[in-house]
């Protein structure tokens, strides 16, 4: 099956100013795996049965390939990375110039299939739950609203522990009770602290 060009991707491509040639390059090693090519999250993004295997962003310092189960990857290059200690499935593979993707070409491809097995085995990431202490003033509103609570356990780890910091600080309860009302609009509609 030939992997149609995605035309979102084709106008990424266009207006990318920094990385071009690697993201080029990196597009046409993945979808020369065979995956469908998507425009997700504002990146090029490429999906093997409608699940996400891997997508390809950029930094200031870097780009990179993101695999999205990258934690259940064997990883037998030693080369996968996880950003920051609280991504827990998502690992990448950073480049700093087309020299470097071009000299990995093989082993990208053997990482993108091994991806696929994954996904083919129907294997998930298994989530730890980050143990945080919930305030009480906080509690008290899951109670009554579980609705609320739901949203919260929806946010990622880091802006949940970015809340319980700001409900916690306060000395009096009346304080973090006035900070838990403010933020419970912004929680269920699934915002961090900063959004």
């Amino acid at each position: 099956m030939t992997n149609s060009m995605n035309p979102k991707v084709d106008e990424f491509l266009s207006k990318a100013t920094k990385w071009k040639e690697e993201y080029e390059t990196l597009r046409n090693i993945v979808l020369d795996c065979e995956l469908t090519e998507e425009f997700k999250w504002m990146h090029p993004c490429y999906t093997f049965e409608k699940k996400n295997i891997v997508l390809i962003h950029g930094f200031k310092e870097y780009c990179a390939l993101l695999f999205h189960k990258g934690a259940l990857l064997k990883d037998t290059h030693g080369i996968l990375i996880q950003q920051t200690e609280n991504v827990q499935g998502a690992r990448q593979i950073r480049f700093t110039n087309l020299q470097e993707i071009v000299a990995t070409e093989s082993i990208l491809k053997a990482y993108i299939h091994e991806a696929i097995e994954v996904e083919k085995a129907g294997l998930e990431v298994d989530f730890k739950k980050t143990e945080f202490i919930i305030p009480e003033e906080l509690q008290n509103k899951f109670d009554e609203i579980p609705a609320l609570k739901t949203a919260f356990e929806a946010l990622t780890p880091g802006r949940q522990r970015a809340y319980i910091l700001h409900f916690s600080q306060p000395k009096q309860s009346k304080t973090r009770e006035s900070r838990v009302e403010k933020c419970m609009q912004n929680i269920l509609n699934g915002k961090g602290l900063k959004d």
